[in-house]
């Protein structure tokens, strides 16, 4: 685990399946790397590592005390280092600007960082009595308290029900609407009264924190997580060359499953309907999986870091077109 001082708070942070990446991402000492999920760098450091004076690494982040952290941890390696305060659905544009048409290899790690979780004041974890707020990028307008205080019922209960996957997201929602009609859910231990009420006494007397889901389902609607997933890991590919790799590491089923389905298509290539004789669409496979199936971490790993018991990777390279192929 890392430590460094952000704004008084230690960046902690755990890189999963740390050698398993590096190994998949085939560094070359002169290549280009990008990693869409900056965080504190563990990754990163990795790849840099074994870049030389001649390779370049591009770090992407929201969170502007992980692109700090970041810049200091990474000042000693020898590669020239490109640091940017974007999304990663912007990953093209950051390239554009640096007139770079193409990289080596990119790693995204989604969810939030260790810091995140573990900085109470950012509001991310129930374990800690603090504002509602989850924004990976503070710079951004919309918290968790315009959430939680502002949406209809309708739609709190969509974004519980959808991205928490929690089967009382009907009661917490509608339980949410009433709270707030007294005064306004300030904090998450105020929202974690609400969820807790919405439960049956047996279930919440289990042990296990019954706020976890739907902290999750507000977190990512905060961020917006899952709208842009798609449109992200498609920009990912587009900016590989070919023989890159694409490396992304997810932590819940809705993004596996956008990012599992995202790779099949560009593994498969052909879109027509099973029963068609013959291929209409004309598309060519443009990747080749390198992991069929997901990687997960290791028992040992898992024993020493247990927020990576739910992570799985997976992993394609860019291949050249079929079409292109056959003309040489």
């Amino acid at each position: 685990m890392i430590g460094d001082n952000v704004t008084g708070k230690e960046f902690r942070h755990v890189s999963i399946m740390l050698d398993e990446c590096i190994s998949y991402l085939k560094v070359k000492p002169d290549g280009i790397y990008a990693d869409a999920t900056l965080g504190g760098a563990g990754h990163a450091g990795a790849v840099c590592a074994k870049l030389s004076e001649n390779g370049i690494f591009i770090g992407i982040d929201r969170d502007l005390d992980a692109l700090s952290v970041s810049r200091e941890r990474l000042s000693k390696y020898s590669c020239r280092l490109i640091l940017e305060h974007s999304n990663y659905t912007d990953i093209k544009d950051v390239l554009e600007k640096h007139q770079i048409e193409s990289v080596d290899g990119i790693l995204a790690d989604l969810g939030v960082s260790s810091y995140q979780f573990d900085n109470g004041e950012r509001g991310f974890s129930y374990r800690f009595d603090a504002p509602l707020d989850m924004r990976m990028d503070q710079t951004q307008t919309l918290t968790c308290y315009d959430i939680v205080n502002g949406y209809e019922f309708e739609k709190l209960f969509r974004i519980i029900k959808e991205y928490g996957e929690e089967k009382f997201a009907h009661t917490i929602a509608k339980n949410i609407v009433k709270q707030r009609e007294n005064k306004p859910i300030s904090t998450t231990f105020e929202l974690v009264k609400v969820i807790e009420g919405s439960m049956p006494k047996k279930y919440v007397a289990t042990g296990k924190n019954k706020a976890a889901k739907t902290f999750q389902a507000l977190r990512i609607e905060v961020n917006n997580e899952l709208n842009g997933l798609r449109q992200a890991v498609e920009n990912f590919f587009d900016c590989l060359s070919t023989g890159g790799r694409l490396a992304v590491i997810t932590f819940h089923s809705l993004e596996d499953r956008i990012v599992k389905t995202a790779f099949k298509e560009f593994a498969t290539g052909c879109t027509c309907p099973k029963e068609f004789p013959v291929c209409i669409c004309g598309k060519e496979p443009r990747g080749r999986l390198i992991t069929k199936k997901p990687v997960i971490p290791c028992e040992e790993e898992m024993l020493e870091n247990t927020r990576s018991t739910s992570a799985k990777l997976r992993v394609i390279e860019k291949i050249e077109p079929i079409e292109k192929i056959g003309k040489n």
